[in-house]
C-alpha cells in the first residue's frame, strides 16, 4: 500500500490524466452494464463503508445525475471497497466448482493478526471509464491483509486470479460508470471539481466480506459467502 501522501499523488495523477482523456472523448463506455446475457461472476473480498458515508456519496451522485442522468450510478447497497478479487469475474464461473471452506480457512489465517482500522473517504478521482471516491486507510492494515492473502493463496492449489488484471493498491470505491455518451461535460467537470476534496467521512473497518459477485457488485446478484471479524 502506498502511504497517504503517495496515495494522494496517485489519485491526483489519475484525476488529471482521466479528465484530459474525457475532454478529448477518449473515455470508455461499458456496453455490458444493461446486458441480460452478462454472465461474468467471481469471488471477492470487500469492505462496506458506513451508511453515513454512503449517504454523503449519494449526495455527490445526485449532483452528477442532474446533468448526466444517463450514466450508471451505484446505489448504497452496492458501494464497496475491493480488498482483493480472489477469482476475478469471468464468463460462466460457478461457486459449486470450488471448495468454499478452503478459501475461508486461508482468509481467516490471513487476517488473524490484523486489528480493526479506519478508512477516510476524502475527495474524488476518475478513470477513463468511471468516477471513484478516494479512500485513505489510517495505517498499513489493508496492505498487510492483501499481502497475507497473496502469499497464502499463492502457496495453495486453489483456483485464483489475484492481481491478474492489476495489482490493487488503493482503497477507492467506484461509484459511477460511463454506460453512455456524456451529455454535459461542462457540468460534469464542474461537479467533479466541487467534490474534488470533499470530506465524505471516516468509518471503522471491523469485518470483511467474502462474496460471490457479478462484475458490478449488484446487490440482487451478489451472494454473501461469509464475513470475517478483525
Amino acid at each position: 500500500m502506498k502511504s497517504s501522501i503517495n496515495l494522494k499523488e496517485h489519485y491526483n495523477y489519475l484525476f488529471i490524466s482521466s479528465v484530459e482523456n474525457i475532454k478529448n472523448d477518449q473515455y470508455t463506455i461499458d456496453q455490458l452494464i444493461d446486458s441480460y446475457s452478462d454472465n461474468r461472476f467471481g469471488i471477492t473480498l470487500l469492505i462496506r463503508p458506513s451508511l453515513e458515508v454512503k449517504n454523503k456519496i449519494q449526495d455527490f451522485l445526485n449532483e452528477l445525475k442532474k446533468s448526466n442522468p444517463n450514466q450508471y450510478y451505484y446505489p448504497n447497497s452496492d458501494i464497496h471497497i475491493t480488498v482483493l478479487s480472489v477469482i476475478s469475474c469471468y464468463e460462466g464461473f460457478d461457486l459449486k466448482t470450488i471448495l468454499v471452506p478452503d478459501y475461508c480457512e486461508i482468509i481467516q489465517k490471513s487476517i488473524a493478526d490484523v486489528d480493526p482500522f479506519e478508512i477516510h473517504f476524502k475527495g474524488i478521482t476518475a478513470s477513463n471509464s468511471a468516477i471513484m471516491v478516494q479512500g485513505f486507510p489510517d495505517n498499513h492494515a489493508l496492505e498487510q491483509i492483501r499481502n497475507n492473502l497473496r502469499v497464502n493463496f499463492q502457496n495453495s492449489n486453489l483456483q485464483k486470479s489475484i492481481d491478474k488484471r492489476y495489482v490493487l493498491q488503493t482503497a477507492h470505491s467506484t461509484v459511477m460508470r460511463f454506460k453512455d455518451k456524456i451529455l454535459d461535460k461542462e457540468n460534469l467537470f464542474e461537479s467533479l471539481e466541487k467534490f474534488r476534496a470533499f470530506d465524505f467521512g471516516k468509518f471503522k473497518v471491523e469485518e470483511i466480506e467474502l462474496v460471490y459477485n457479478d462484475w458490478y457488485q449488484r446487490n440482487h446478484l451478489v451472494q454473501k459467502i461469509s464475513s470475517f471479524k478483525l
